[in-house]
C-alpha cells in the first residue's frame, strides 16, 4: 500500500485530505491487484475476459516490460504456479525483486542503457524457444520504451540515448516522442508480437497514457502502430531537432521514409489476428477511486472533462487561476480533479519534474489565498530526475520559499522547482510507488 512520507508534509487547510485521496487511487492502482482481477484459472482452464483458454499440454511464458514489470509478473507467478513454464521481468533500477520461474532484470530509465540492451537480447532469446502452441502473456506498463534498448542495425546504444536525452529536453508531448522511439527499436511498434508468432499472445496493459492508446504504452511492443516513419521525422523536425539528432539515426528515419527498410506493424498484419489486449488499470481507475473517495468525506467533485496537456508552467498557472476562481465564486468543499501528462522545456540549470513546475507556477497564482491547495502528482513516484513525486502547494507557499531566501519567481524560470519547494517544504515523497499510470491533478477548496 503506498502511502505518503508524512514526517515531510508539513501541515495546512486541506493538505491531509489530499494526501488521503491519493492514497485512495494508488490503491485502486495496484499493479497486482489489477492483474489478478484481471485473471482466473480454475483446473487447467485460464480466464482473462471473455476469453477462456485450455493449459493441457501447452507452455505458458510471460514477458513484463515497464515499472510495474514485477508486481504484474508475481500476480501471474502466483497465479499459475508449475503452469508457468518462463518468463522475462524488465523494469527499472530498484523496482526489481525474485519471482519464482521469471527472470527479473534491471535497466535505465528514461534514458535507455547497456542493461535495457542486454535485456533486450534476451527477450529476443527467450521469444525464440516459444512454440506457436505455447501461450504468452505480455504485461505492459509505463516505462517499456526505455527500458528494452533494442535499436535498429546501423544505430548504436549510444545514438539511441542522445536521441531520447535530446527528445526529453525538447519539450515533446509523449506521443510525438514515442513515435520516434516505435521506429528506432527492433522490439517495440508491434516487433515483438511479430517474433513471437505465431503462438498465443495475451497483453495486459497498466497504461500510463491518458486514452490508454496501446501503441504508445511501453511503445506498443504486442500493438499495431498507426504512425510511420514520415510521422517520426515530421515530429523531429518540428521539435528542431533533425540537425541535431546523430547522422545515423537521420539515415535510418531517411531509409524508413524512403521505404529501404520495413514500417512497423499495422493494424491488418495477420500477427495481430486473435491477439488479446485487456487495460488492466488506467489514469481513469486513479481518478475513479479519488471520486468515490471524495463524495464519501462530502466534497462535491468537478472531473475535467479534459486530459491536462502543454507546457508544465503553463498548466500550473492556469490550475492555481482555477483555485482562485472557485475561492472567489464561494466554494466551500469543492474538489477538482485531473489526469494527463505535461512537458517541460529546459532552459535553466536547476532540479526539478514536470509536476514541480506545475506546482511551482499554481503556488504563484494562490499566493495569499486561504483555504486552497493544490497538487500536482506523478503516479510512478519519481518526478523528473528527483527523489519526489511532485509537489503540493497553498496560499503560503510562494512566502515561505521568499523567507528561505529563495525568489519563486526566478526559481521557476531555472528550471528549479525542486529547490523551492524543498525550502517552503512542499514537496511529495511516496518512495518507489512500481506502478505507473501518468499525472494526476488535484485542486480542493476546504474554506468556511
Amino acid at each position: 500500500m503506498i502511502r505518503f512520507d508524512r514526517s515531510k508534509a508539513r501541515p495546512g487547510i486541506g493538505r491531509e485530505q489530499v494526501l488521503t485521496l491519493l492514497e485512495s487511487g494508488f490503491e485502486a492502482i495496484d499493479p497486482k491487484r489489477c492483474v489478478n482481477e484481471a485473471l482466473s484459472l480454475e483446473g487447467d482452464r485460464l480466464t482473462i475476459g471473455s476469453a477462456e483458454y485450455s493449459l493441457s499440454d501447452r507452455r505458458v511464458w510471460t514477458v513484463a516490460i515497464g515499472k510495474a514489470a514485477v508486481p504484474m509478473c508475481e500476480a501471474v507467478s502466483e497465479r499459475l504456479g508449475p503452469a508457468l513454464t518462463g518468463g522475462i521481468a524488465v523494469t527499472r533500477y530498484g523496482h526489481g525483486g525474485f519471482i519464482d520461474g521469471v527472470r527479473v532484470l534491471e535497466a535505465g530509465h528514461p534514458i535507455p542503457d547497456e542493461r535495457g540492451a542486454k535485456a533486450a537480447a534476451e527477450i529476443r532469446e527467450m521469444a525464440d524457444e516459444i512454440g506457436g502452441d505455447d501461450l504468452v502473456l505480455c504485461l505492459l506498463s509505463g516505462g517499456g520504451s526505455a527500458l528494452v534498448a533494442a535499436p535498429p542495425p546501423g544505430v548504436s546504444l549510444e545514438e539511441l540515448a542522445e536521441t531520447t536525452r535530446l527528445l526529453l529536453r525538447s519539450g515533446a508531448a509523449i506521443d510525438e516522442v514515442n513515435t520516434v522511439r516505435r521506429h528506432l527499436s527492433t522490439l517495440q511498434g508491434g516487433r515483438l508480437a511479430e517474433r513471437l508468432h505465431p503462438a498465443t499472445v495475451i497483453s495486459l496493459v497498466l497504461s500510463d497514457v491518458i486514452g490508454d492508446s496501446l501503441e504508445a504504452i511501453a511503445s506498443g511492443p504486442t500493438a499495431p502502430d498507426p504512425t510511420t516513419y514520415g510521422d517520426a521525422v515530421d515530429a523531429l523536425r518540428r521539435l528542431r531537432l533533425w540537425e541535431r539528432i546523430p547522422g545515423s539515426v537521420r539515415a535510418h528515419m531517411s531509409a524508413g521514409v524512403a521505404g529501404e527498410i520495413a514500417e512497423t506493424l499495422k493494424p491488418d498484419d495477420p500477427v495481430f489476428q486473435g491477439a488479446i489486449v485487456e487495460v488492466v488499470g488506467s489514469n481513469a481507475t486513479f481518478l475513479d477511486a479519488i471520486d468515490r473517495a471524495a463524495q464519501d468525506a462530502g466534497y462535491e467533485v468537478v472531473r475535467s472533462s479534459k486530459p491536462v496537456a502543454g507546457e508544465a508552467r503553463d498548466v500550473g498557472r492556469k490550475l492555481g487561476r482555477r483555485a482562485a476562481t472557485f475561492v472567489g465564486e464561494g466554494a466551500r468543499r469543492t474538489l477538482w480533479i485531473a489526469g494527463g501528462e505535461t512537458t517541460v522545456t529546459v532552459r535553466g540549470h536547476g532540479r526539478g519534474g514536470r509536476n514541480q513546475e506545475s506546482a511551482l507556477a499554481a503556488a504563484l497564482e494562490i499566493d495569499g489565498v486561504d483555504g486552497v491547495c493544490v497538487a500536482a502528482l506523478a503516479t510512478d513516484g519519481s518526478d523528473g530526475t528527483t527523489d519526489a513525486a511532485g509537489g503540493i502547494v497553498d496560499g503560503m507557499t510562494a512566502d515561505r520559499v521568499r523567507r528561505a531566501g529563495l525568489d519563486p519567481i526566478e526559481a521557476l524560470a531555472e528550471n528549479d522547482s525542486h529547490t523551492a519547494l524543498d525550502a517552503s517544504g512542499d514537496l511529495l515523497f511516496t518512495g518507489s510507488t512500481r506502478t505507473n499510470v501518468a499525472d494526476v491533478y488535484v485542486v480542493l477548496i476546504d474554506s468556511n
